[in-house]
């Protein structure tokens, strides 16, 4: 039976595994004066040695970030991943594929909080609200596309067409869902291009839904790794 389409304006965002502490940049930074003693930091109290973390960002000593690893289940729209795709030092990922299977009738429309009207040329513009007859276009105008692409998806499928060829026709405003796994590192570069943060020493200016992705995968960032966290806030939100 075919499914109805729906409509969503969030996006979700999972850790599924981690290995990643405060503590793994400490040994990792150690070793170049301690060697093999400073696999003794393992089992200590990273608050005691917060100072190297803070000079280690500050200085932008990097590699001593890129010992752990996060694992995120993303769902949003194929337009934010397109971005994230961009971002290929340190990251890998696995996105559910059209041609593998059917794709379900989920798709994306801005809330009303999301701003629509872009001022100004690029590099130097801006978003501010739009009307509440913008919101409702674009609601309208997006929700009868959807409906005719997945429509016409459908028609081809059930004529026997090859679902990667049938998918061609769904838009980007389309969700999909992948894994994408990082280091602190990665993640640090990432979120200093696809958040703005008034503590960020260089500008950003992402669009907002790779935003809404990112602001998920910061907060469960910070909750593992707090210090290093705090860090990053403290030098400018810059990857070293």
């Amino acid at each position: 039976m075919t499914e109805t389409p729906s409509f969503r304006s969030d996006v979700t965002v999972e850790l599924v595994k981690h290995s990643a502490s405060d503590t793994d940049v400490l040994w990792a930074a150690r070793v170049s004066t301690a060697g093999e003693q400073s696999l003794e930091e393992i089992g200590r109290d990273p608050e005691r040695s917060k100072g190297l973390i803070n000079y280690l960002l500050r200085d932008r000593h990097g590699s001593p970030f890129e010992h752990n690893s996060m694992t995120f289940l993303v769902s949003a729209p194929i337009f934010v991943f397109r971005e994230f795709h961009r971002h290929r030092v340190g990251w890998s990922y696995n996105e559910e594929s059209g041609r593998y299977r059917e794709l379900g009738p989920v798709f994306y429309v801005p809330a009303e909080d999301r701003r629509l009207v872009q001022r100004g040329r690029p590099g130097q513009y801006d978003f501010v609200p739009g009307t509440p007859e913008q919101h409702a276009l674009v609601g309208k105008v997006m929700e009868e596309s959807y409906r005719q692409a997945y429509a016409a998806y459908q028609e081809m499928l059930a004529a026997g067409v090859a679902r990667e060829v049938a998918r061609a026709v769904l838009p980007v405003g389309l969700f999909s869902s992948m894994y994408a796994t990082c280091n602190a590192r990665s993640l640090m570069h990432f979120l200093g291009l696809r958040t703005q943060d008034e503590r960020a020493r260089v500008p950003s200016f992402p669009q907002r839904e790779i935003e809404m992705v990112a602001e998920r995968m910061e907060a469960e960032w910070a909750r593992l790794m707090p210090l290093t966290h705090a860090a990053f806030n403290a030098h400018g939100r810059v990857a070293p």
